[in-house]
């Protein structure tokens, strides 16, 4: 009997250990995806969301490296069921949600979807407090491959035990399903969820602005500068497997071509998940151009893991970031922050890279590094030389530093 019930028990655990490295390999590098919010917010149906799966395959997204699509808040009818469960709004999908997840798998995609650590989604739709278990299995049985869970309509709530709650309740479906934790950074989720889930927001939302915040009706949507001067002080937290989320792209938008540029590198920059949010039909060059660049991917895929930090400001709002990459590879990046043409003059013999989280120490008098420009995919030399450049107003230089 003691050896039969041995035997279970190590089988238990030997489960729940496969399981929690399994959980741990659901988001190596960031997630990258596309999310239906920011532009569309609660206005979705079957066949819009179907097409915008279409053009998310055909705009050459899916082989940049995009892989989820995840549907935001408003999927679902204003009750539960009899039975308590969640049912999707029967008007918006027709066939229902299995059928419409079946549909983006069919694509090579992953499925993606919402709801909210509340009584009530932010839209006013049903949450998931109190009924954590039955959706998780609800959103197993139609196949979801990714959680975003919000945090409306929790007043009273302990958001580390409510988000735990529905990270078990996800693991206990046995379907690998990355959860994204979405409390807005305010009770510090990077201290205490690198064990529930895969990512966290780190701040409120963001709005489609480069350098002013924007006031919408008692809230306030953060500009791109906003949110980039609060990472810094956590970059520690993040690393393969759990991700600082600064919220999702807003290229393509309404920003300037250069502001979607520096949107886009400094996220990639940040090792922050890509989830872009604009309208896949209406995309210009320009933004797929932006959305596609595999170079400048390839920094925010870098499976060292490692985010940037703020090396150094110049008099004229010229910023300097660096990311540790692997093989002892740097990106590095000059943030134009000012509205007016600037003059990058970098002299990399009078300079030394060193960050204590990666146990990078680069001194350039030292090592040579061949430099490559990553938006205009021109080589620029190596590091013997000093690096001088215009940099137009919000733009970026974003290079790659290879050893030589």
């Amino acid at each position: 009997m003691r050896r039969t019930l041995f035997i279970f028990l190590a089988c238990v655990f030997a489960c729940l250990q496969s399981f929690a490295q399994n959980s741990a390999n659901l988001a190596p590098t960031p997630p990258m995806g596309w999310n239906s919010w920011n532009v569309f917010q609660t206005n979705i149906n079957e066949p819009l969301l179907k097409s915008m799966v279409d053009a998310y395959v055909s705009s050459g997204m899916k082989d940049a490296g995009y892989t989820y699509f995840v549907l935001d808040d408003g999927w679902m009818s204003m009750e539960r069921d009899a039975n308590g469960q969640l049912v999707a709004d029967p008007k918006k999908f027709p066939n229902g949600m299995k059928e419409f997840a079946d549909y983006v798998h069919s694509k090579g995609l992953k499925f993606g979807i919402y709801n909210c650590a509340g009584t009530k989604t932010c839209a006013g739709y049903p949450g998931t407090r109190g009924h954590e278990y039955e959706d998780a299995r609800l959103y197993a049985s139609w196949g979801v491959d990714y959680l975003k869970f919000d945090w409306c309509y929790a007043d009273g709530e302990n958001a580390r035990e409510a988000y735990k709650t529905m990270s078990l309740a996800l693991k206990a479906t046995g379907r690998p399903i990355v959860f994204s934790l979405c409390e807005w950074g305010t009770h510090q989720p990077w201290l205490w969820a690198k064990d529930d889930g895969q990512l966290w927001r780190t701040t409120g939302d963001i709005g489609p602005a480069f350098s002013t915040d924007i006031k919408r009706d008692g809230w306030t949507a953060l500009c791109v500068l906003s949110i980039l001067d609060r990472q810094d002080s956590i970059r520690q937290y993040a690393g393969p497997g759990h991700w600082n989320d600064p919220d999702m792209l807003e290229v393509g938008n309404g920003m300037t071509y250069n502001e979607d540029k520096s949107h886009f590198t400094l996220w990639c920059m940040l090792a922050a998940p890509l989830m872009s949010g604009n309208n896949l039909h209406t995309m210009s060059p320009q933004t797929i151009s932006i959305l596609t660049n595999k170079d400048v991917i390839a920094i925010d895929q870098d499976p060292l893991g490692v985010e940037c930090f703020k090396y150094a400001m110049t008099a004229d709002s010229v910023e300097t970031l660096v990311r540790p990459l692997v093989n002892g590879d740097l990106a590095v990046c000059f943030l134009n922050r000012s509205d007016k043409p600037q003059k990058v003059d970098f002299d990399w013999s009078a300079h030394s890279i060193n960050d204590a989280i990666s146990k990078t120490d680069a001194d350039f008098t030292k090592t040579t590094y061949k430099l490559r420009e990553l938006w205009s995919k021109k080589e620029m030399g190596t590091t013997k030389r000093p690096l001088k450049q215009a940099i137009p107003p919000h733009d970026v230089i974003m290079l790659r530093l290879v050893k030589q």
